[in-house]
């Protein structure tokens, strides 16, 4: 619509406004285990293999845990949005036994 926008880019920049629409309001929330290991806690984000850390403290693990989830998510919105150098998108799929 001419003179009406609620984001902050002309639509010239249509990807910035993509971009801009996807992240604004999304709020996702994860599945996080702790799990104690003699002296260390383990952390791993349930529906995101690779998203693990430990801590000294169950404190420590859950701050290092969403430090870890924050990394991979704009590494990842970063390769969505063709910021990262280098990097390939294709589509890939797998059969699933049920």
């Amino acid at each position: 619509m001419r003179g009406f926008s609620r984001y902050p880019f002309q639509m010239k920049d249509y990807h910035k406004i993509q971009e801009y629409a996807i992240f604004e309001v999304m709020k996702r929330e994860f599945t996080a285990i702790y799990k104690k290991s003699g002296k260390w806690f383990l952390a791993w984000v349930e529906e995101i293999p690779g998203i693990n850390t430990q801590g000294k403290t169950l404190k420590e693990a859950k701050e290092n845990l969403k430090e870890a989830l924050s990394l991979i998510l704009e590494t990842n919105k970063g390769i969505m949005f063709g910021r990262v150098p280098d990097a390939k998108r294709e589509s890939i799929s797998i059969k699933l036994s049920v």
